[in-house]
């Protein structure tokens, strides 16, 4: 039974490898490559190829600029699904005819998407709703793809270093699990309940209302929300807005959402902020961040320590942060921290990009194969975002500054005076109670010495890169010396009739210089690859 469903997902991938084989075929990729063509090519290969394309789109560290710009139109202007196929799902999910729950259902999709298509629609009782409609079977075709993605990578590790500068497994990873969460529609119900409880006292910020009786996890029924996206600023501007208003209340709220709620918009693209009512409007809550006490904490240790240049605190972030993937090199992670703040260090907060000191931030962790939680390469992503948002709405708004100024009223809104002088009280009572027992324990040091009993452990940072250097260098030298060897001893064997013969070589010499040519081989390999 098993080996028979085994064979079933194979048929099912390599059909699939065909389908996108293709695909690729279609475009003439010999003929040249465009934003365009790689727009197209992950259009047709279907969601999961959308879903990285979005990614992709926000990553210009990556992508040169007109590619962004291009996949940018992956996040809202994916090829709809015919309206026959939407009824189809909104009846298989109720378990009854659409015209029981709607009076009315545009046919013309407001947008579509990787994973789903909305639609505006009309309730019986005549409120105006927006429906959010899943993809049919968007679920096995997104599997398929990362089980194939996976195998890709395989192969690509083995022929290139890739694999040594990027953790792609990680990175599939991430999009598959948020990829599943998005198709999870009643958590997203659960992310707008959270995101409205956070933001309920907030004057200039709305959202839409969730249906949750016409809610299913494949179909999401909220309020219409009727505005301007926020990056439409000729508009806006006609209509009397103050953009740096706007770019203002819109940072201040997002660094509400990291700080104080430590659960932010994951995707905030113009897409998804509008502005309606003179009110800031979130839209689309199926990637939603979640920072751990500890996480949030550590982001604003992270903060505090690149404003005060304090090098050493930085490191202390990083290494606590992450999770170490191989023995860290202590002293060149201080160096390019180090290299890091020394960047930032005399510029003045408000010429300071938050986006792109995070880039930094995960590059250097990505150096010395530290892995972060998604969590924060989810922040990351976020921050870039809306920092992108709000230099083409509001370029003179600045996020950092805004977080900054955020984090110092906050530190004297919660400053409590009797619990720091307590701490202050302990903090010196420990310092004289350690400088009482320094003479005792240096007298007993000084006697361990004299009586010889003194032991010094060193551990050298930095020196297992060149032992490892020094253990190729002799493994290649005992290859080569082996190699001499056979070619020697099989010479010599030439010169005898031992039996069997190969023509006129004795077997055996035959056998050793065929051992010879491996082993020359196989060095010659790893020599040429190493160069590379």
């Amino acid at each position: 039974m098993s080996q028979t469903y085994d064979r079933e997902i194979s048929r099912k991938n390599a059909s699939r490898l065909k389908e996108m084989i293709l695909t690729l075929r279609r475009y003439h990729l010999h003929k040249g490559f465009t934003p365009q063509k790689l727009y197209g090519i992950l259009e047709d290969l279907g969601p999961t190829y959308v879903k990285i394309g979005q990614i992709l789109s926000m990553r210009q560290d990556m992508l040169p600029k007109a590619y962004c710009d291009e996949l940018t139109k992956l996040r809202s202007n994916v090829k709809p699904l015919a309206f026959q196929e939407i009824c189809a799902v909104l009846e298989e999910e109720y378990g009854c005819s659409w015209e029981e729950k709607f009076s009315h259902i545009d046919e013309k999709p407001l947008g579509s998407a990787s994973i789903a298509q909305v639609h505006s629609a009309t309730l019986t009782d005549g409120c105006r709703v927006v429906i959010k409609v899943q993809r049919p079977h968007i679920y096995e075709t997104m599997s398929k793809d990362i089980v194939i993605l996976k195998r890709a990578i395989s192969v690509v590790k083995m022929v290139s270093n890739i694999g040594h500068v990027m953790d792609l497994k990680a990175v599939i990873d991430e999009i598959w699990n948020t990829a599943k969460e998005e198709m999870d529609f009643l958590m997203e119900a659960e992310h707008m309940d959270r995101f409205a409880k956070f933001n309920s006292g907030i004057s200039y910020i709305t959202y839409p209302k969730v249906y949750h009786d016409l809610t299913t996890e494949h179909v999401l029924v909220m309020e219409r929300m009727q505005g301007v996206p926020v990056d439409e600023v000729d508009k806006l501007t006609e209509l009397g807005y103050d953009m740096n208003e706007i770019g203002r209340k819109l940072a201040e709220n997002y660094v509400k959402q990291i700080l104080d709620d430590a659960f932010f918009h994951a995707d905030p693209h113009p897409g998804n902020i509008w502005i309606t009512d003179g009110k800031i409007a979130w839209l689309d809550f199926g990637m939603m961040g979640k920072l751990t006490g500890r996480d949030k904490e550590l982001f604003r240790a992270a903060v505090t320590a690149l404003v005060n240049n304090d090098i050493y605190q930085l490191k202390n972030v990083f290494l606590t942060l992450g999770t170490a993937k191989q023995p860290i090199d202590h002293a060149l992670l201080y160096t390019d921290v180090d290299e890091m703040v020394s960047r930032y260090g005399n510029l003045e907060l408000g010429n300071m990009n938050l986006g792109v000191v995070f880039q930094e931030f995960m590059q250097v962790a990505n150096k010395h194969h530290i892995i972060l939680p998604q969590s924060v390469t989810m922040l990351g992503r976020g921050v870039m975002t809306i920092e992108g948002v709000l230099r083409f709405c509001a370029p003179d708004t600045n996020l950092l500054q805004i977080l900054a100024t955020h984090m110092s009223n906050e530190f004297f809104r919660n400053l409590d005076w009797n619990k720091e002088l307590r701490r202050t009280g302990k903090n010196i009572y420990t310092v004289l109670n350690k400088a009482a027992v320094i003479p005792a324990q240096l007298s007993d040091l000084i006697q361990m010495t004299v009586k010889g009993q003194t032991k010094l452990n060193l551990d050298v940072s930095g020196s297992q890169a060149p032992l490892k250097r020094l253990d190729g260098m002799v493994n290649r030298i005992i290859a080569a010396a082996v190699i001499v060897a056979l070619v020697i001893g099989s010479s010599l064997l030439c010169l005898t009739e031992i039996r069997p013969m190969v023509g006129d070589i004795p077997l055996l010499a035959m056998l050793g210089y065929i051992a010879a040519g491996v082993i020359g081989s196989i060095l010659v390999f790893f020599m040429v690859r190493k160069k590379k």
